[in-house]
Formats: structure tokens, C-alpha cells, sequence
């Protein structure tokens, strides 16, 4: 039981360490400026592999974040940028420290922020209360799988097993 409520505040603070930037990018044109220059924080952040921003047929509002290792998504925790953006919004921390039940064992972390609105994108803590669903997902890539002409994680995303196939050319083997 107190293994669950750990992993449960694992998720909730990293959710709002990944989460946070969906949430600004998805501010008004007046925002836009904010959120890229979010974007780019996390890009710039040493040991981040590569970042993507997407929109499902759901609605819910996506970051692809690649991490090339637990200190690599504490640096970015850490970061100025992001302890802005926690001050903004009003966190809580964990006693433990965040990520307490992560392993270090040196692998790639593929965080998914995931942010349902209901109306207008939050500005402040108080805006969280209208956001339906909030959430982040941790994955490491298992060993297979096959990319033909590219992948969508980065390639400096090491996968063992993985075969890459490069693209044939238009035309060629007819």
C-alpha cells in the first residue's frame, strides 16, 4: 500500500514536471511566444533527446518528451524554467524528492504528458481546477521493434534490438 501512494505521488509530481509545458503551449496566440520559448527550454536541457507536441483525435494535448536517463529529466526538473513554471501553478513536492521510485539505472525515460481542457488553457493554480484530465506516463523502450525510413523517437534513442530500415527511394524495386 504505501509502495502504490508513492508511485501515485511519483506520477502526480512528474505529471506536473512534464505536464506544465503542454498546458502553456496550449495558450492563446497572445501565449504563443511563452510556450515556444518553453519548448526550447526543454529542448535546450541537457540529456533531453527530443521533444514532441501533439493533439488526439480525443482532444487531449500531448508531450513527447525523450530523456536520456533519470538526471537527465531531474536537470530539467531542476531547471530554471521549470521551478518557474512551479511556481506558477503551485506544486506540491514530495518529501522523498521528486522521482524517489525511478530506477537510475541508466536507461532512456519517454515521459507522456497528457492534458484534457474544458474550457480555457490555465494560467495559474487556481485554472487547474477546471482541467479535467491531467496526466504522465513513464516508458522505456524494450528491446525489438523495426523503423522503415525513420523513427519517432529520436535516433539518439538507443533500442536495443531495434531494426532501421532506411526509405527506399520513390520508383525504386518497380
Amino acid at each position: 500500500m504505501t509502495r502504490m501512494i508513492r508511485e501515485i505521488t511519483a506520477a502526480a509530481v512528474l505529471s506536473l514536471v512534464i505536464a506544465l509545458p503542454a498546458i502553456v503551449t496550449l495558450r492563446a496566440q497572445a501565449a504563443q511566444k511563452d510556450a515556444s520559448d518553453l519548448v526550447a527550454g526543454l529542448k535546450a536541457t541537457p540529456g533531453v533527446l527530443g521533444v514532441e507536441l501533439a493533439r488526439t483525435t480525443s482532444g487531449k494535448n500531448v508531450i513527447f518528451a525523450w530523456f536520456e536517463n533519470k538526471q537527465a529529466v531531474l536537470t530539467w526538473y531542476y531547471s530554471d524554467t521549470h521551478q518557474a513554471l512551479m511556481a506558477q501553478f503551485g506544486s506540491r513536492r514530495r518529501p522523498q524528492g521528486p522521482l524517489a521510485d525511478v530506477p537510475d539505472n541508466g536507461t532512456p525515460i519517454l515521459a507522456v504528458a497528457s492534458v484534457t481542457l474544458s474550457g480555457a488553457p490555465p494560467n495559474s493554480a487556481d485554472d487547474l481546477k477546471s482541467v479535467p484530465q491531467i496526466a504522465i506516463e513513464l516508458y522505456a523502450p524494450l528491446p525489438g521493434g523495426i523503423a522503415v525510413g525513420g523513427r519517432f523517437a529520436p535516433s539518439t534513442v538507443k533500442v536495443p534490438g531495434m531494426v532501421e530500415v532506411p526509405a527506399r527511394p520513390a520508383g525504386a524495386g518497380q
